[in-house]
C-alpha cells in the first residue's frame, strides 16, 4: 500500500482529480490519498500507516513538520495549494471559472472590502477561495480540471509522480 498524506480534503480532491485527468486509477494502483486534518496530526497518521510507502503534500508553513515525519518524500506548495493553482492558471482564468460557476459577484464583493482593496488579485483570490464554508473543496476539482497538463504545479505533479517512481 502506498499513501499520500495531505493536510485536508481540498488537497485530496486536487490530487485525485489530477490522477484521474492523467489516466491513473489510484485505487487500482494501491495508492490512497489521506487527509490528516492538519499538519500536527501527521505523527498519528504515519503510525497508522506503518509499513506503507509514504509521501506528503503540504503548505510551506507545514514543511518542517512533514519533513520530520516523512523525510525527503514531501512536496511543498509555496504558500498553499490554492496559491499554486492560481499561479498556474493565472488570475484571469480563475476569474473566468468563478464567472462560469456564478461566483464572480461574490468575489467582487470581497475585492471592495477596505482590507482587500488594492491588494494583488492573486491574494484576493486566495482569500476568497479560503473564506467560504466549502469553497476550497468545490474549487479544488474545478481549478485542477481547468489546468493544462503541462502547467500543473510542481508539488502537485511531484507527489503524484512519486507514487510511480518510488513504489
Amino acid at each position: 500500500m502506498n499513501v499520500i498524506l495531505v493536510e485536508g480534503d481540498s488537497d485530496r480532491i486536487a490530487v485525485e482529480t489530477l490522477a484521474r485527468r492523467c489516466g491513473r486509477d489510484l485505487a487500482a494502483e494501491g495508492v490512497s490519498v489521506v487527509p490528516i486534518g492538519g499538519a500536527q496530526a501527521i505523527g498519528r497518521f504515519v503510525s497508522r500507516h506503518e509499513g506503507a510507502a509514504l509521501a506528503g503534500l503540504c503548505d510551506a508553513g507545514e514543511e518542517a513538520v512533514f519533513r520530520r515525519a516523512l523525510g525527503s518524500n514531501v512536496f511543498v506548495c509555496v504558500a498553499d495549494l490554492e496559491d499554486e493553482l492560481i499561479r498556474a492558471l493565472g488570475a484571469a482564468r480563475v476569474e473566468e471559472i468563478l464567472e462560469a460557476e456564478g461566483d464572480l459577484g461574490a468575489f467582487r464583493t470581497l475585492q471592495k472590502q477596505p482590507e482587500w482593496r488594492g491588494r494583488p488579485v492573486e491574494d484576493q483570490l486566495r482569500r476568497w477561495l479560503g473564506s467560504g464554508a466549502r469553497r476550497k473543496l468545490r474549487y479544488a476539482s474545478l481549478l485542477v480540471e481547468a489546468l493544462e497538463l503541462d502547467r500543473v504545479p510542481s508539488p502537485l505533479a511531484g507527489v503524484l509522480e512519486h507514487t510511480f517512481v518510488a513504489y
